[in-house]
């Protein structure tokens, strides 16, 4: 079976917004959804991209996507790809799609003269952990995650000096 990454366009709108909705209902965060499907239209392809989008298929049908930006780091003096969301139909796991779109950015990454490329995953992913250390990655353990968001977001930005 043919298998192949494109860059998504904005007629796979609806096609990346279902994908978003199946990966957090894999991750046992579909309550965590409320993007507005224009507003990410918008975001990802308006006048300012925020981020991108590629497709993988098999046999020319969607299985899966990729949806990542540029992030850049201070102590290499470069940028990196961060990986935001990594996506690939449960039918079509085992087929090499998940392989290909990472690859993908890797080489995007490359071509970028980019220092790296980044993600992360739920702790509990131990079948993603494994399949993701089988292509070089490494747990940033030394690391912890750290998120301002709704009411505590709006709260820090008014004490911001104008």
């Amino acid at each position: 079976m043919t298998l192949s990454i494109r860059p998504a366009t904005p007629a796979d709108l609806p096609l990346i917004a279902q994908f978003i909705r199946d990966l957090a209902d894999y991750e046992k965060l579909a309550h965590e959804v409320r993007f507005d499907e224009a507003k990410l239209g918008e975001k990802l392809f308006g006048p300012r991209p925020y981020a991108e989008v590629v497709i993988g298929e098999l046999g020319g049908t969607a299985q899966g996507f990729a949806l990542f930006f540029h992030n850049f780091s201070t102590f290499e003096g470069r940028p990196g790809i961060y990986l935001e969301d990594l996506f690939v139909r449960p039918d079509a796991r085992g087929s090499g799609l998940g392989k290909a779109l990472l690859a993908h950015l890797a080489r995007l990454c490359v071509e970028r003269d980019c220092a790296r490329l980044e993600w992360w995953v739920l702790d509990w992913n131990t079948p993603s952990i494994g399949f993701y250390q089988s292509l070089g990655a490494k747990l940033m353990d030394e690391w912890t995650v750290m998120r301002v968001d709704g009411a505590a977001l709006t709260e820090l930005a008014g004490s911001a000096h104008a």
